[in-house]
């Protein structure tokens, strides 16, 4: 997001990377876990329910120890982060919410927040996930 594109025009390539990031990310969660890694740096952390996981290996050992599942997103949002908050790197941040069945559990209501960074290679671009929060909400009757 160099400093010649305008805000609006660098919200708007935020919201588009975050609609397709959020298609992957939920299908590939669901269907093909074993790769969800992937989409994850090297060193990202994740924060499920409290829980700390840093690293690629401890990721991958947390996601194949969650049952099977079935995301349902109803809203997301997005923003780009600015610049001088990550060493001029292109970053998102990205919220979703829905709703999520694991076998064997009840439907329950979800938000999760990514920090989506852009990783360039051979003039291909590339978001990768830097941060990742998911926490199961609940709320009162």
């Amino acid at each position: 997001m160099a400093a010649s594109v305008d805000f609006k025009t660098c919200v708007d390539q935020a919201c588009r990377a975050a609609e397709e990031f959020a298609n992957i990310y939920y299908e590939t969660m669901d269907k093909r876990r074993q790769v969800l890694t992937r989409l994850y740096l090297d060193k990202a952390t994740l924060v499920w329910n409290g829980t700390a996981v840093t690293g690629q290996e401890a990721l991958a050992h947390f996601f194949h120890m969650l049952p099977s599942s079935e995301f349902q997103i109803s809203s997301f949002d997005c923003q780009p982060v600015h610049e001088q908050a990550t060493q001029n790197q292109t970053t998102v941040l990205v919220v979703t919410c829905g709703a999520v069945k694991f076998e064997g559990s009840v439907k329950q209501f979800f938000n999760q927040n990514f920090l989506l960074t852009a990783q360039t290679t051979n003039n291909n671009t590339v978001w990768k996930i830097a941060s990742d929060c998911f926490r199961f909400q609940d709320w009162p009757s």
